[in-house]
């Protein structure tokens, strides 16, 4: 995230991912920066950015970090393409053997 972006989002899902092994670069084009994810949400107004962490000490574990101005323009987003979004989920579906939603986040104004 640019640092522009940053001072931008106001909403953040976290997500935590085990890919399937022998996956892992699969997975990482997938849910990466520029992956079939981030190029979905880019559709959407109020999207921000998409990060893509990968745990050194667990090197198969990974955490997606979705980036929104707002909840309401997240909701809105996925409400209105929720046959598109659970398509990508079932073809992406192959790439994992564990995927936890770890919470939603509202930024606290400094």
């Amino acid at each position: 995230m640019t640092g522009n972006e940053r001072g931008t989002w106001g909403y953040l899902i976290a997500w935590q991912f085990r890919p399937k092994e022998g996956s892992e670069r699969r997975f990482e084009a997938a849910y990466g920066p520029n992956g079939v994810w981030a190029k979905f949400f880019m559709r959407g107004e109020g999207y921000v950015a998409t990060e893509l962490s990968r745990d050194l000490q667990h090197p198969r574990r990974y955490l997606t970090l979705d980036f929104w101005t707002s909840k309401e323009a997240y909701e809105g987003f996925c409400s209105e393409h929720m046959a598109q979004y659970k398509e990508i989920d079932a073809q992406c579906e192959e790439l994992t053997e564990q995927e936890t939603e770890l919470g939603r986040f509202e930024r606290l104004a400094s």
